[in-house]
């Protein structure tokens, strides 16, 4: 844990860490909590709630008069809606910028991360989980890498040449390589942040979901997700290479691969109205 920690504490420039989304995640974890509280802490950050009422009166989802309060605007979209809306304007935050020591172009990266969440929203319908937190999860899932690509950098051409040789898993690679892998360092930096301990498994163990413990469940719908997302065309980098699904993952779900064609097709439905509910260009 230490050596994470050192690792994490070695970046040159760490993403902002959002500071509704925890105590958010907590709260929902509780049974019966009262939406009050929720927006009260959306209320919080004044940016976020100006954001979110942005786009509840976007041509999109305009109403005939608009909503001025973060009450209002739940009350227009209802409180998923909301709470995805909150979660990915997190995102956008701390996934800006470009990561190209992993081969991808600029906001690439993000743009995985939300189809993974679309995929995760989409999968959880199906089994009946909880949509929200798989969201999260998943939106969240490769945010080690923001770290990793700072050092990346240095032996970037030395990791193609071990994945493209030596066909293995990615996290397998950055490991031998680095010591820790994107998922290590990533669910390390939100148990930081003071994420759930749910949230972090998921995301520490998402390459290898049977290693998740209680939480192996939320991590596998993230690793299938994580698939979804890259049979999509979202995130292309060094990872095309080394994309190994795990059998552990569909059986923990108790799917096959013969769900993922149709989990593929309402993830690009979902995402479309997600990047409009972001104002976001296809």
């Amino acid at each position: 844990m230490q050596e994470i920690d050192d690792f994490i504490a070695r970046a040159r420039h760490l993403p902002p860490a959002p500071k509704v989304l925890p105590p958010l995640l907590q709260k929902l974890s509780s049974p019966n909590v009262p939406l009050s509280d929720v927006i009260q802490l959306i209320n919080v950050d004044p940016g976020l709630t100006a954001s979110v009422l942005q786009r509840c009166n976007s041509a999109y989802f305009r109403g005939s008069l608009p909503a001025e309060t973060v009450f209002e605007a739940v009350t227009r979209l209802g409180f998923n809606q909301v709470f995805r809306l909150v979660t990915s304007l997190s995102g956008t935050q701390i996934f800006d910028g470009s990561h190209q020591s992993y081969g991808l172009k600029e906001n690439e990266l993000w743009r995985h991360s939300l189809t993974a969440a679309a995929a995760a929203q989409v999968i959880c319908q199906d089994l009946g989980d909880d949509e929200n937190v798989a969201f999260t999860a998943a939106l969240l899932h490769d945010v080690g890498k923001i770290i990793l690509a700072q050092v990346l950098e240095h032996i970037y051409d030395r990791l193609v040449h071990e994945i493209e040789t030596r066909p293995c898993d990615a996290a397998d690679t950055e490991k031998q390589l680095l010591g820790v892998h994107h998922g290590e360092v990533g669910g390390r930096l939100l148990a930081q942040w003071k994420f759930p301990p749910h949230l972090v498994a998921a995301v520490w163990s998402h390459h290898k979901p049977e290693t998740a413990g209680p939480h192996r469940r939320l991590a596998s719908v993230v690793h299938v997700a994580n698939l979804t997302a890259y049979f999509l065309g979202c995130g292309y980098g060094y990872q095309a290479f080394a994309l190994r699904g795990s059998p552990a993952a569909l059986q923990i779900l108790n799917i096959t691969p013969d769900h993922l064609p149709g989990y593929v097709l309402r993830t690009k439905d979902l995402i479309e109205s997600i990047q409009a509910l972001l104002g976001l260009k296809p």
